[in-house]
């Protein structure tokens, strides 16, 4: 599974690579070609049950390992992933598109993210509660919620199934991954590692095929306890109502539009190479990416003039080849997503400053785009555009600034540049978002909370807030006989 020649992807049930029970397969495209590179296992309601058995299975033996036990071996699955991740991370940009360099960022990340679980699983703490009644003991303890149901998307296929993974082999949960079809490999080459670091059969598995056909058969399921998805909002809404329906625990990591406030005392320069390197990281096609850019009048032709500057030195290309800074988008529909979002903005009185059309004939390459003066009807002002566009738009005050960033129902992330303090508290205290860096790039780690508000979503994939979720709390009151 770590070879840097892409292979087929299969099923991975009670710890053995299957093929699909009906044989039947999906391609895998390389978006810098077009062309397919392999295939996944597409899984039937059969497959699906026989995952079950195992991730019940699994679950009973894995939460009777202790803690301690449980945390040697995901540390070992972390060092696994460490020693391959150059491997892995040429799976990885070949089916998903981005630069080898973050690929492997995104690979050796996971690692980091797995040894901080580990260790976190160590401190799931019940207490011991003073009793009114001197005969009686009470005791508050933290079980394991059961198997998990987990849905992951193709942007980031390693980080966003170990944040989930962590949480749930931390607190004792078995874990049923369905992975993205169009990103299957690294998926496959990560849960390897948990293998062959010696985690019981049924504990991790992995499945392929319909999105629609797994999680509807998945998430009603009696022994699926509990539900973790990461994707668009229409879909976790969708989802999140089948798990209320069950009874089922939620975690919701949906989608954002981040806005960026830069403020009039802003060091440019510095807003320029953090927001602009976070904007066009995996070609804008991350969760958290920078989306409305809101720049004070005073500085905002200083602002444009530098960021087209910084767009002028992106190297497009195949994510495979040397100093390439920004690859293709992951598949063709994001194409014509980005044509018609850059369309959409000129029509309402946007200007174009830079990009705003594909490049090349083969492949999905769309050039860096920065789009001025947008307007606030535009639909890159309102909806995800998701893909390398940035659209700029002046404000005159703070207050309207902040007041726009919260005008939509998003509420994922936020970005915001200044040097006064008292700014910087009131965007901290005012900006609804789940997550806000000011002065600074995006820095996600496993021991912050990473999660939104509003429609992007309820519950955490960091912090120790992330263990909550996977757990149960059961009062004991016990009297002596």
């Amino acid at each position: 599974m770590t070879t840097s020649s892409y292979p087929d992807t299969r099923l991975l049930i009670a710890n053995e690579w299957q093929e699909a029970s009906g044989g039947k397969t999906i391609p895998v495209v390389n978006p810098a070609t077009g062309q397919q590179i392999g295939t996944v296992a597409h899984a039937s309601v059969a497959d699906l049950d026989r995952a079950l058995a195992a991730a019940q299975q699994g679950f009973e033996t894995w939460r009777a390992v202790p803690a301690f036990e449980r945390a040697a071996i995901m540390r070992r699955a972390a060092q696994l992933l460490r020693e391959r991740a150059g491997d892995i991370a040429r799976l990885l940009t070949q089916e998903q598109g981005k630069p080898l360099v973050e690929a492997k960022g995104e690979t050796l990340a996971g690692a980091d993210i797995i040894d901080w679980f580990a260790a976190e699983g160590m401190r799931v703490y019940g207490r011991i509660v003073p009793s009114r009644n001197p005969a009686a003991q009470q005791l508050v303890l933290k079980e394991p919620v059961g198997p998990v149901a987990a849905f992951t998307p193709w942007n980031f296929p390693i980080n966003q199934i170990v944040r989930k993974l962590g949480a749930a082999l931390g607190t004792g949960c078995s874990f049923l991954c369905k992975a993205p079809e169009e990103t299957p490999a690294s998926p496959a080459a990560l849960l390897q590692c948990f293998v062959d670091a010696g985690i019981p059969p049924g504990v991790v598995g992995l499945v392929f095929g319909d999105p629609a056909e797994i999680s509807s058969y998945l998430i009603p399921h009696p022994v699926i306890r509990k539900v973790t998805f990461t994707g668009s909002t229409p879909v976790g809404k969708q989802l999140a109502a089948l798990a209320g329906a069950h009874m089922k625990r939620v975690t919701m990591e949906l989608g954002g539009h981040a806005p960026v406030i830069v403020a009039e005392d802003a060091d440019v320069a510095l807003a320029v190479k953090a927001a602009g390197g976070a904007k066009f990281r995996n070609a804008g096609q991350v969760c958290i990416s920078p989306t409305r850019f809101l720049v004070h009048n005073a500085v905002k032709e200083e602002f444009t003039r530098a960021f087209v500057a910084h767009a002028e030195r992106i190297k497009l290309g195949n994510g495979l080849e040397e100093g390439t800074t920004l690859g293709p988008l992951a598949n063709a529909r994001r194409l014509t997503a980005m044509a018609k979002v850059v369309e959409d903005a000129q029509a309402k009185g946007a200007k174009l400053a830079f990009g705003g059309a594909r490049v090349g004939d083969a492949g999905n390459f769309f050039a860096p785009t920065i789009l001025a003066d947008v307007p606030l009807e535009a639909s890159v002002f309102n909806d995800e555009p998701f893909g390398p566009v940035a659209a700029i738009r002046g404000f005159d005050s703070l207050d309207d600034a902040i007041n726009e960033a919260n005008r939509l129902p998003y509420g994922l992330a936020g970005y915001a540049f200044t040097r006064s303090i008292r700014n910087a508290h009131q965007l901290m205290n005012r900006v609804e978002v789940g997550m806000l860096w000011i002065n600074q790039p995006a820095t996600p780690s496993a021991e912050l909370p990473f999660g939104g508000i509003k429609d992007s979503g309820y519950g955490t994939e960091g912090g120790p807030e992330a263990m909550e979720a996977y757990l149960n709390t059961k009062a004991v009151s016990m009297v002596g006989v």
